[in-house]
C-alpha cells in the first residue's frame, strides 16, 4: 500500500477553488497512465484512458474523486494582525479550538494558531465556558503582529496543519476527505495498467474541484464526459464509536468498502449495487451497504448530467470526519482499491 503517496496528498493544502497544488501533485503521479489529461475551466483534472480493445462505442465509466479539503479563506487582517476567516466547507466549531493551522499565500506558507475570541479558561465564567462560538468568531494568529498585513491578504487560504500518522491498523490525517479518493483514482489505474488487462471500457478519472461547497467541479466535468456509469469515490461516516446508536453508524470500520445506496444528493442505481456486490463476493472482497441521512457527493453530479448516468458511491468509512483527525482502516482502503480494479477489469 502506497502510504507515501497518501501522505503527500493529505499534507498538500487545497481548499475549494484553490486545489492547484493538489492537482500538480496528481499530474506528476499519473504521468504515463492515461492517453489524455486536461484541466477544465473549473480546475478539475480529467484523465482519460481509452479502450484497450477494438470495441465500438465503448462504455464510458467515470470515477469522480474530489481534490478539495475543507478549510478557510481570509476575509480581513486587522491592524494588530488578527486574521479573520470564512469557512469553505462544513466544520463543527467544537473541533476548532486552539488548532495549529497553515496560512497559504502566493509568497509562502505561515504556521498559525486558530482560536475563538473571548476570555481564556482562567478568567472565564461558567456561562462563558458553555458557549460554542460561531465560526466567524474564530481568528488566526501567525505571530507577526502588525506585519501580518504585509504577508497575508484577503483571499489567501487556511488549512489545518497536522501530519498523516499510522496508528496500528488505522491511518489518521486531516484531508482524508477526500484525498483518499485521489489516491484510489491513481492507484486503481496504476494497478489496471500493470495488470495488462485489455479493458473494453473507456475510463475517465475526474479529480474534481469544489465538492465541499456543492459538487461544483463534478457538475461541469460530468457534462463534459457524459458518462454511462458514474462512480463517486469518497469517504463516508463511520460512527462505530461511543455515543452513537448502532442504527446510525452508517458504516463500521473493518467491514470493507462501502456502497452508497442513498445520501442527501442521490439514490444509487440498484442494479449497479447488486452487480458490484456480486463481483465483490466472487473476488472475496469485503463490502457493506451504507445510507447517509444527509450530505452529498460527486456521484450525484454524474447521475444528473445531461441525459443521466447510472451511479453509485464507492466509499471508505471514516471516523471523526471533517476534523483534523480523520481516521480510516487500512483494510477498508484496500477493499476499495480491490473492488475498483476488479470492476474496471470486468468492463
Amino acid at each position: 500500500m502506497n502510504i507515501d503517496l497518501l501522505r503527500a496528498l493529505c499534507e498538500t493544502p487545497g481548499v475549494p477553488g484553490r486545489e492547484h497544488r493538489v492537482r500538480k501533485l496528481i499530474e506528476t503521479e499519473i504521468d504515463g497512465l492515461f492517453d489524455e489529461v486536461r484541466t477544465d475551466s473549473m480546475g478539475s483534472l480529467i484523465a482519460t484512458r481509452r479502450s484497450r480493445t477494438k470495441v465500438k462505442n465503448p462504455l464510458k465509466i467515470m470515477l469522480l474523486c474530489h481534490m478539495d479539503e475543507i478549510g478557510f479563506l481570509v476575509t480581513h487582517v486587522s491592524e494588530k494582525g488578527w486574521i479573520h476567516i470564512d469557512n469553505v466547507g462544513g466544520f463543527d466549531p467544537r473541533t476548532l479550538f486552539a488548532r495549529r493551522v497553515k496560512v497559504v499565500t502566493p509568497d509562502g506558507d505561515y504556521p498559525g494558531v486558530m482560536n475563538a475570541g473571548g476570555r481564556p479558561l482562567h478568567i472565564s465564567s461558567p456561562e462563558d465556558r458553555k458557549k460554542i462560538p460561531a465560526i466567524k468568531e474564530f481568528f488566526v494568529d501567525i505571530g507577526f503582529g502588525a506585519e501580518t498585513r504585509e504577508k497575508v491578504q484577503v483571499g489567501d487560504f487556511i488549512v489545518m496543519d497536522e501530519p498523516l500518522v499510522e496508528m496500528g491498523d488505522k491511518i489518521v490525517s486531516k484531508a482524508l476527505d477526500n484525498r483518499v479518493a485521489c489516491w484510489l483514482g491513481i492507484e486503481a489505474i496504476r494497478a489496471l495498467a500493470e495488470s495488462g488487462v485489455a479493458h473494453d471500457c473507456e475510463i475517465h478519472v475526474a479529480f474534481t474541484t469544489q465538492e465541499e461547497v456543492g459538487l461544483r467541479g463534478a457538475r461541469t466535468a460530468a457534462f463534459a464526459v457524459l458518462p454511462d456509469i458514474g462512480l463517486g469515490i469518497d469517504t463516508t461516516l463511520a460512527c462505530d464509536t461511543p455515543g452513537v446508536p448502532e442504527n446510525e453508524m452508517v458504516t463500521a470500520q473493518g467491514k470493507g468498502v462501502g456502497l452508497t445506496i442513498k445520501d442527501g444528493s442521490f439514490i444509487a442505481d440498484f442494479d449497479l449495487v447488486e452487480e458490484i456486490e456480486a463481483l465483490a463476493k466472487k473476488q472475496d472482497i469485503p463490502v457493506q451497504r451504507s445510507i447517509l441521512a444527509s450530505g452529498g457527493q460527486d456521484a450525484a453530479a454524474a447521475q444528473q448530467a445531461a441525459a443521466g448516468a447510472r451511479a453509485i458511491g464507492i466509499v471508505v468509512g471514516t471516523r471523526y470526519i471533517h476534523t483534523v483527525a480523520e481516521m480510516i482502516e487500512k483494510s477498508d482502503l484496500q477493499a476499495a482499491l480491490d473492488i475498483l480494479v476488479a470492476y474496471l477489469k470486468s468492463k
